[in-house]
């Protein structure tokens, strides 16, 4: 078992050259892909300077550095939240919707949607061990509302039947149906194993 595991590991560490490399592809080093990438990906309550510093692994200051080279590039916005116009988001431009197309780390998204196990097996087998991780560091990491304990269907639409809206109620907020597959730095899994 240990034999495999480790044999798992080297292969995962040559794996993460896709989205670990010295240097700049298309322009950006791999932080700024990463954190392209996460403010794609995560809802409207994530898209902050702070939530992106945890998902990239880093401090305040040089996320926000990575922020004003992707704000200088186009790629990122910066605008007041709706709630408190202290607070800043982070939208991703038009433009960086564009170079998001040439993403460095699309062969290794199309090798995992090929996978005999599938890719959803894939991705909760890696949930697992990322739970695991986390439960031995006592932190969390983003994953999709769809997951979080905090998502309810909203009591209104299940009567009628229509489209499934959903309610955040850490947020206290309402969801649209595709929010929910988003990703949350507020996350919390239904099982936790802390």
């Amino acid at each position: 078992m240990i034999k495999a595991a480790r044999e798992a590991v080297d292969l995962l560490i040559q794996a993460a050259s896709s989205w670990q490399f010295d240097g700049a592809l298309n322009g950006l080093r791999d932080r700024e892909w990463m954190a392209l990438r996460f403010l794609a990906r995560a809802n409207r309550f994530s898209r902050t300077p702070s939530a992106l510093a945890q998902f990239v692994g880093t401090t305040r200051a040089t996320a926000s550095q990575t922020v004003k080279r992707l704000e200088d590039n186009g790629y990122v916005q910066r605008r007041s939240a709706d709630q408190d116009k202290r607070s800043v988001i982070l939208d991703v431009t038009p433009r960086g919707e564009k170079i998001l197309a040439s993403d460095p780390i699309a062969p290794l998204v199309h090798a995992i949607a090929a996978l005999e196990l599938g890719a959803s097996n894939f991705r909760d087998l890696l949930r697992q061990i990322l739970e695991q991780l986390d439960a031995r560091k006592h932190r969390h990491h983003a994953d999709s509302c769809r997951q979080c304990i905090f998502l309810t269907e909203s009591a209104t639409k299940r009567a009628r039947r229509t489209q499934a809206e959903y309610t955040c109620r850490f947020f206290r907020a309402d969801l649209s149906g595709a929010e929910v597959d988003l990703l949350c730095f507020n996350f919390e899994p239904w099982a936790s194993t802390r």
